[in-house]
């Protein structure tokens, strides 16, 4: 493996296992610290919020200092925001546990380009094989995160104070990590060439297309994922249990990985979208039978399947779009809406299993993919309409 990519997989597993972990733990902490009916979510929300914020800033320091002081310096910020967890716990206050999700996010959201870079490492022929390296290290954290989370919970006596202080400590290795990289630097475009704007590049049917299943690979596992702990407390799960479901639910967003880059490579990235979304509704009828731990189970796991196929191969359509002087704008506008959605799906939540229930959360979840799939489902129509000889 290319020694930058194997160590942007290394950053991305670091990255996925704070939010493991976080994720697994975020709720009941909340619950824990006293948290306002209905807002349980709310430092998650914090998270994803910094997330959406930290990535147009980010790209433009990428832009003009290059890849790897950004990605320390964003390593640096998790770790006070991991520190500031652990004070929060200690405390027991529920507005610091708020503020620091905002530390953390900024590391999630410089970590969002983890994937960016591991294109601009490898040959053109081989990006939708350096995406799926570099996710593969979600496999990693599949494991750690939910496994920290169980066992470190009681170390202490406070519960989780433990676990946010090893996720500092993991954080300071995801800085050492990024500051052993060495990337090429970023292509200056030429002179006289000017970026498309923002309205003109999404009017691009490639990249409004990739743009828009990112948002919908996104949007719909994270509002499934972030509702699971809290619709298995519902239903009567223990936190082991709530663990083991987000555990294999990572194993499934990141180990499809090791094969969906040769998979894009065979069938193209439109195909791979069409069955992610075809895998997320199967996820979605599976939820809708039951709440029993199968039911969970099963249903994260489809989520974790869909999301990688097509988050995978929209991201690598939306390699295939774009023009070098518009590479980090777009990385930028693209993953900025994602994460206004992610954020909306995070805060929607918990109020949506208060007040409506685990089965509307699914349903209401079902209706932008299968929008999703009549979308895909053209434009593949249309790629081989134009491939078919004429008369």
């Amino acid at each position: 493996m290319n020694a930058n990519v194997f160590l942007l997989a290394l950053s991305q597993a670091l990255m996925m296992t704070l939010v493991g972990l976080v994720l697994s733990s975020s709720a009941r902490v909340a619950v824990g610290l006293s948290a306002p009916a209905g807002l349980a979510n709310l430092p998650l929300a914090a998270q994803y919020l910094a997330t959406l914020l930290v990535l147009h800033p980010a790209a433009r320091l990428m832009s003009a200092h290059g890849r790897r002081p950004v990605f320390v310096g964003a390593a640096l910020v998790g770790v006070a925001g991991l520190l500031l967890a652990a004070l929060a716990v200690a405390r027991g206050s529920f507005a610091l546990f708020v503020l620091a999700g905002l530390g953390i996010g900024v590391l999630g959201g410089v970590g969002q380009f983890y994937r960016f870079a591991a294109i601009e490492a490898v040959p053109a022929a081989r990006k939708g094989l350096a995406v799926s390296l570099t996710l593969t290290g979600g496999v990693l954290a599949a494991f750690l995160g939910p496994w920290l989370a169980r066992s470190t919970r009681h170390l202490f006596d406070t519960p989780f104070l433990a676990s946010f202080l090893i996720l500092a400590a993991l954080a300071v290795l995801a800085a050492v990590a990024a500051g052993r990289l060495r990337l090429p630097p970023l292509p200056r475009p030429p002179a006289l060439a000017s970026p498309r704007p923002a309205r003109q590049l999404l009017a691009d049917p490639g990249v409004g297309l990739a743009v828009a299943a990112a948002m919908v690979a996104y949007g719909v596992m994270n509002l499934l994922m972030t509702a699971t702990p809290l619709a298995m407390l519902c239903a009567g799960h223990d936190f082991d249990a709530t663990a083991t479901v987000i555990q294999w639910h990572l194993v499934a967003m990141f180990a499809p990985s090791f094969f969906t880059g040769g998979l894009i490579g065979r069938i193209g990235a439109l195909p791979v979208m069409a069955l992610g979304v075809l895998a997320s509704l199967a996820a979605i009828g599976i939820a809708l039978l039951g709440d029993r731990y199968g039911h969970f189970q099963v249903a994260l796991v489809l989520v974790g399947l869909g999301w990688n196929l097509l988050y995978v191969g929209a991201t690598t359509r939306l390699a295939e779009r774009w023009r070098d002087e518009e590479k980090g704008r777009l990385q930028a506008l693209n993953d900025s809406l994602v994460f206004a959605v992610v954020t909306l799906a995070t805060f929607a939540a918990a109020p949506l299993v208060d007040r409506l229930g685990w089965p509307l959360v699914n349903g209401l979840a079902a209706v932008p993919l299968l929008v999703l799939l009549a979308l895909v489902g053209r434009a593949i129509l249309r790629g081989r309409a134009r491939l078919a000889p004429a008369g």
